[in-house]
């Protein structure tokens, strides 16, 4: 991904979401960013040609990792990951400004899981309800469906809303991990997805994975790619 060229970049939308924010980290003003409704779509969108890469959540250290992503990346047409982008997550409690009653707050179960104690000490009667992304929730908000979201503080200002409370969450990001899903075949049957330290020209690295190819059916490699500078 080089600075001096522009690329279209697919991203989990909509815009406003945590997902976007961290895309805008490596891109440049030249870029295109197209939000897609699903990580299906904005994969599919690199398969066609109609986007050069796409940024996806993979990750985060309370639900875990993201199923739909790790499923679509060991199933799906083949694609390799290109680099990380890590994002310490900051979840901000909004509305529209001089509201004082929340009944109805709305937020992706991701974002209410990292939210719980925030929630249960603050208002712990009201009603959570489950939208798509945390954007999403924002939007509702600024429509008049909801009284409060738990979103982005970039979600605010992009639908007019007042910030009552910042930095609500409990934890940040986590990344290494080993992840066995269901293949779907037969009851009883995995695939494992592995996320290793290393290189795959680093001779333990290439040489784990030539030994797994031996007991394994198959072996999906995703890429070797540089970790972000922390």
């Amino acid at each position: 991904m080089s600075a001096a060229e522009s690329h279209r970049y697919a991203y989990l939308g909509p815009v406003g979401t945590f997902t976007e924010a961290a895309l805008k980290k490596i891109t440049c003003d030249s870029d295109v960013l197209i939000p897609f409704a699903n990580v299906t779509a904005a994969l599919n969108a690199v398969r066609t040609g109609d986007a050069d890469f796409a940024l996806v959540p993979i990750e985060n250290s309370v639900e875990g990792v993201v199923a739909r992503t790790l499923d679509e990346l060991a199933t799906g047409d083949p694609l390799t990951i290109a680099a990380e982008v890590t994002l310490p997550v900051s979840f901000a409690f909004m509305a529209k400004p001089g509201t004082t009653k929340f009944s109805r707050i709305g937020t992706h179960p991701h974002a209410e899981s990292q939210c719980r104690a925030y929630i249960a000490k603050n208002y712990p009667h009201a009603e959570i309800v489950s939208t798509n992304s945390t954007s999403a929730a924002a939007e509702l908000v600024g429509k008049g469906e909801l009284d409060a979201a738990i979103a982005s503080s970039v979600a605010a200002a992009h639908f007019g809303l007042e910030i009552i409370a910042e930095d609500i969450g409990d934890n940040n990001v986590n990344l290494t991990f080993i992840q066995s899903r269901p293949t779907g075949r037969e009851l009883g049957h995995y695939h494992f997805i592995i996320d290793v330290e290393g290189h795959i020209n680093d001779s333990a690295v290439g040489g784990s994975i030539t030994e797994l190819r031996e007991i394994c059916d198959d072996i999906r490699f995703l890429g070797s790619y540089p970790r972000e500078a922390q």
